[in-house]
């Protein structure tokens, strides 16, 4: 269970999907979740390995799995995050938790943009509700930039399900996503909430992005995430500049600020997560 697990002192969450998918043979523009359908077998072994490096919580391959994203793929909704949740438990081996993964939709909200509050809590619902049904053990809400469209996804979660709930957003080096949400008014909103932790994901390497954790570790009164990236990508071959000890080096500063749900984001490896052991095991 998970407040028996956050009872440790450190909770270890898993690392990228997506660039390890790209390793792994799935194609410039593909769907990623789309490789739960037709090579399971593939995420399968991603999350097999972050197993072995020590995850205790996998997120599902789910990220932007809802109907009105999956249109024209042939792939329901129930069906693509039954097959998520699945291959995530399968890959846990009962060892691990499985978090269904929900992303942002990639829309802008008002008053930014035209969509509506009820049209992105319809979505968010519609993950949470068949994340819930097929067995996922709680929520993972990342990489939200808009406050308004994290709150949506929360309440969606909260108020249609039993799942607890991990939120993350991504802060640019100011403190403030590129929506202009900053630290103060995310860590506001999430300790009026009954969210189980939260805290940042994505965005940049460790030590670039200390400053702006060490100002959200004193505002939150929830447990603290941190999801950072293996530095940036190079720009001719897509690999992340970040190697695995260099990021658990970098992450040694979280340990002793007390950031005790830690895991990778984009760039990051099986490798990066057995490295986060290490150090938060020393």
């Amino acid at each position: 269970m998970l407040s028996e697990l956050l009872k440790k002192d450190f909770v270890l969450l898993d690392g990228g999907m997506g660039t390890m998918l790209i390793k792994r043979g799935m194609t410039a523009g593909q769907r990623s979740d789309l490789m739960n359908i037709e090579k399971p077998e593939v995420v399968l072994g991603i999350q097999s390995e972050y197993a072995s490096a020590g995850s205790e919580i996998l997120c599902s391959n789910s990220f932007s799995s809802c109907s009105e994203a999956l249109e024209g793929t042939g792939v329901t909704a129930e069906e693509m995050i039954t097959a998520a949740i699945s291959i995530a438990k399968k890959a846990s081996d009962g060892k691990a938790l499985v978090a269904v993964d929900i992303g942002p939709t990639g829309k802008l909200l008002e008053p930014y943009g035209d969509v509506t509050y009820e049209e992105v809590y319809a979505r968010f619902c519609e993950q949470a509700t068949l994340g819930e049904k097929a067995g996922a053990d709680l929520a993972a809400i990342e990489t939200m930039s808009d406050l308004t469209e994290l709150r949506a996804a929360v309440n969606a979660v909260l108020e249609n399900t039993n799942l607890p709930v991990f939120a993350t957003m991504t802060f640019r080096e100011n403190g403030k996503t590129f929506i202009g949400c900053s630290v103060e008014e995310f860590a506001e909103y999430i300790n009026e909430t009954p969210v189980a932790a939260a805290g940042m994901n994505c965005s940049m390497a460790p030590e670039d992005m200390y400053p702006v954790a060490e100002k959200l570790y004193s505002l939150l009164k929830k447990p603290m995430i941190a999801k950072m990236n293996a530095g940036l990508p190079d720009g001719i071959t897509g690999e992340y500049d970040v190697t695995p000890e260099i990021f658990a080096q970098q992450m040694k500063k979280y340990k002793e600020l007390g950031v005790k749900i830690v895991g990778g984001c984009c760039g990051t490896t099986p490798d990066h997560i057995k490295a986060l052991k290490t150090v938060y095991e020393e």
